[in-house]
């Protein structure tokens, strides 16, 4: 049998993601595919820096996490979006990566718009993270 988690423990990991990040964490949008890993170098341009809000992410309920409020900003360079890093305050040590594409397009993290061009405005439509042990 594999281990499993009540939802209140689950609920509670996802919780603390915002205190190991912190409160407030800058999102980078990039070109090419991510990293191998969280530790490995900045891949791809990049395309828009969003300073996030200080509660970035509502209350973990039923085993997942979603984005709080409005994360938009302008872009600094051009592109096609193709993955994000969220990094801590200082914008040096990356906590989450993953992919992004437009609604509905399947990606850990959807945006309006995956075509970008310096100086439009970029916004994050979708950002969930749903716990193991569902």
């Amino acid at each position: 049998m594999a281990l499993q988690l009540s939802v209140a423990a689950r609920n509670a990991r996802l919780d603390s993601i915002e205190t190991v990040v912190s409160t407030t964490p800058k999102l980078q949008i990039r070109t090419l595919a991510p990293p191998a890993n969280c530790a490995a170098a900045d891949a791809g341009v990049l395309l828009a820096e969003i300073d996030l809000p200080s509660d970035w992410m509502n209350a973990a309920s039923s085993g997942s996490k979603t984005k709080n409020g409005t994360w938009s900003t302008t872009a600094v360079g051009t592109g096609t979006a193709a993955h994000f890093r969220l990094k801590d305050a200082t914008g040096t040590t990356t906590h989450i990566q993953g992919t992004v594409t437009i609604s509905a397009g399947g990606g850990d993290m959807t945006l309006d718009n995956t075509s970008i061009a310096t100086g439009q405005t970029v916004t994050v439509n979708t950002f969930t993270i749903t716990d193991g042990n569902a």
